[in-house]
């Protein structure tokens, strides 16, 4: 019903828009026209003064409504009918009356389409709209260059509020009406447009139009004298940076100030790396990689054996997580980054202003470094719940994604409380392990945050391989003493309980932001160190990245963004630039594998973006068969009748590599045309890229084409 209305007013402001140059009604609003009726429309003034200003008023808020020619003419007419006052009292609000009626007409008939076509490009500029849109707004008011109906236009396809539009295009535009109601007062003297505004008075509205962003940037100067002013600014530094954490985010920031030369700190009070390299996707992904194994020998047949087993030792496992951690520490180690021109602090940082960081080192020895500018990359730990009874379990039966990787013994019965990525990896890799594993999750199912057709797929893997899944069970308490340890769970008013040894919680993540200086020095923090989209905090010089910063917690985005905030950190005013969130991929390791790069369905459907799906089952593809892997799927969302990506969901088989060939393509704009037409090896899993592209071609096939094609070879054969 609404694209009926919408179709239909369309088709009216096309009316009337042909009317009006169909009929060449533009000649009534004419200089010429205007100065040859002047003594009749200032009698008419004279003799019904509401009437004639109703009807100017309407008929200029017509004017502006429609983005017709003649506005400007009005003006000077308003002055010369009206006078100064009443003139450019009834053109202020005419006129605000007219851009915003056509601002909302843009946005009815264009705004969902413009922001659903090109939603993810608007992003960054949707974010501006909401923090300084009023203020732009204004400054293009002032400017008299752009015209003024190409201005609501645009504004009306963007995300600003309606009232800032509306208030601030009033006072915007009064320093432009007061100049042409001005010189309409002596419209008689006027013999042409360009005559109203000399270069002075241009040059003048220019000025003024650029003073708010001068003034802006007076602004911001006087609010950082203001948050610095109770800290003495050193005359000199002893660094360009110091970064605080070593882990991905401060690791690829100290990395890349080294390779432009600049003297820079880090600061990290465990071991380089982060939990990356120590407690998180190195050792999952070392310890998923043993579980998979003893999965193979456990689907033997499938592989045309008659059986097979392994004999294994968990603590043997174990031991190899830490070998595995222990190859790869090297490329993390202090030797390497020393090497590369860091100097690395091995101790515990503390801010104690903006310019200086004190740094008590593990031999007990204190420093206080000055330092131009700051980069916190001090991560995220894993959030415990407070439930009652949990505190009072032993460092072996509760446990997380930081000390899980101690245990030596396995654990014969696991509660995994959480069904997000790290929890489901974990449930998955210590049942094939031989623990009997029930995961609780309080949200309708696993991986919530995919399309539920990945939930079911995964979910009906973990039961099939003997994992109790338990969705929409609340954590109550935890009791019990002795051997015997049971946690309570409710579902549907009904209590449960489930014994346990060890109780595994993975229900997210929260920032590091305490114990080194934020709250005392005043750095604005709520889950997260809140910062801009230059990644700087309300201190400008001080900058964060990673886990601790949000909005994304991956090794891979926290390397993204320590780019962002070293090069800021570093070349700021000079210049910097704003952090690019537009193309995350991310992916679950879990088996089936999954990965996501983009929109997928859940998404698109809050977002309320048209979208159009393909699926490619990889059941169907060759390799995946030879494999024993015939499992899982390729989606892809497009643009309704386009090529163009909006998002890939892969779940199945080495699904994270797969992805990267539609990152790739989402980043730099290729659509699947030009996947279909790129050759890819036989046989690999990486076909089906291709092969999802294929489904959409045929999907999309020029019918008419091809019936015309099809009776084009039947006169050929005569």
């Amino acid at each position: 019903m609404r694209l009926d209305k919408r179709w239909w007013l369309l088709v009216g402001l096309v009316l009337l828009l042909a009317l009006f140059f169909g009929l060449d009604l533009g000649r009534f609003l004419s200089l010429a026209a205007i100065k040859s009726s002047q003594a009749d429309l200032q009698a008419w003034r004279a003799g019904q003064p509401l009437l004639a200003g109703l009807v100017f008023f309407t008929g200029y808020v017509a004017v502006a409504a429609l983005s017709l020619p003649g506005a400007a003419v009005m003006t000077l007419a308003a002055g010369a009918l009206f006078g100064l006052g009443w003139g450019t009292l009834i053109v202020s609000f005419a006129s605000s009356i007219g851009a915003t009626l056509a601002f909302l007409a843009a946005r009815w008939l264009l705004g969902s389409w413009v922001q659903s076509r090109f939603g993810d490009r608007l992003a960054a500029l949707n974010a501006g709209i909401a923090k300084e849109g009023g203020f732009y707004l204004f400054t293009l008011r002032l400017v008299p260059v752009l015209p003024f109906f190409v201005i609501n236009l645009a504004m009306g396809v963007t995300t600003l509020r309606t009232w800032t539009f509306y208030w601030v295009s009033q006072l915007g535009m009064l320093a432009g009406t007061l100049v042409y109601v001005n010189a309409g007062t002596q419209l008689a003297r006027i013999d042409s447009l360009s005559g109203i505004v000399s270069p002075g008075v241009l040059g003048s509205l220019v000025l003024l139009g650029i003073f708010p962003l001068v003034a802006k940037k007076i602004i911001d100067m006087f609010k950082a004298r203001r948050i610095y002013a109770r800290f003495k600014k050193p005359k000199s530094f002893d660094r360009n940076l110091i970064v605080i954490g070593g882990g991905s985010a401060g690791l690829v920031t100290a990395y890349i100030a080294a390779a432009i030369k600049a003297k820079v700190t880090l600061v990290e009070k465990h071991a380089l790396g982060g939990d990356c390299l120590n407690t998180g996707c190195v050792p999952s992904k070392a310890l998923i990689r043993s579980a998979k194994f003893l999965s193979h020998v456990q689907r033997a047949k499938e592989f045309g054996m008659r059986g097979a087993t392994a004999d294994f030792d968990f603590g043997e496992v174990m031991e190899r997580v830490q070998r595995v951690i222990k190859d790869i520490e090297p490329h993390d180690s202090v030797e390497r980054y020393t090497g590369l021109g860091v100097d690395v602090a091995q101790g515990t940082a503390r801010i104690v202003s903006p310019w200086e960081v004190e740094i008590t080192h593990r031999d007990g020895r204190v420093e206080t470094l000055t330092t131009r500018a700051i980069v916190i990359a001090a991560g995220a730990r894993p959030f415990v719940p407070p439930i009652p009874g949990m505190a009072e379990l032993g460092p072996t039966e509760l446990l997380t994604s930081d000390n899980v990787w101690q245990l030596r013994q396995r654990p014969g019965r696991l509660v995994v409380l959480g069904g997000g990525p790290i929890g489901s990896e974990l449930t998955q890799t210590f049942a094939r392990l031989g623990s009997r594993v029930t995961q609780v999750e309080m949200l309708p199912r696993v991986l919530v945050r995919e399309d539920s057709e990945v939930s079911e797929l995964v979910t009906a893997r973990f039961r099939a391989e003997g994992i109790t899944v338990l969705t929409g069970h609340k954590a109550l308490r935890v009791q019990g003493g002795g051997l015997e340890k049971v946690l309570v769970v409710e579902a549907g008013g009904q209590e449960k309980q489930i014994p346990f040894d060890a109780i595994l919680v993975a229900v997210g993540r929260v920032a590091n932001l305490k114990g080194y200086g934020l709250e005392e020095l005043g750095v604005t923090t709520g889950r997260t160190v809140e910062v801009n989209g230059y990644l700087q905090t309300n201190f400008p010089n001080i900058y964060a990245a990673g886990d601790v910063a949000g909005p994304y917690q991956f090794t891979h985005t926290a390397a993204h963004q320590a780019w962002y905030a070293a090069v800021n950190a570093l070349f700021d005013p000079l210049k910097k630039f704003s952090a690019d969130y537009r193309v995350i991929p991310w992916a679950t390791f879990v088996e089936p594998e999954v990965a996501r790069v983009g929109l997928n369905e859940l998404e698109a459907k809050e977002k309320k973006i048209p979208y159009e799906v393909t699926v490619y089952g990889l059941d169907d593809l060759d390799r995946a068969i030879a494999d024993s892997e015939a499992h899982g799927f390729v989606k892809v969302l497009t643009v309704p009748g386009k090529d163009r990506i909006l998002g890939v969901t892969i779940a199945g088989e080495h699904a994270g590599d797969l992805l990267a060939e539609y990152v790739l393509a989402m980043k730099h704009g290729i659509g699947l045309n030009k996947i279909l037409g790129t050759i890819h090896t036989y046989p690999t899993l990486a076909e089906a890229n291709k092969y999802a592209a294929g489904n959409w071609k045929r999907a999309h096939a020029p019918q008419a084409l091809l019936a015309w094609v099809e009776r084009f070879h039947a006169w050929r054969r005569g």
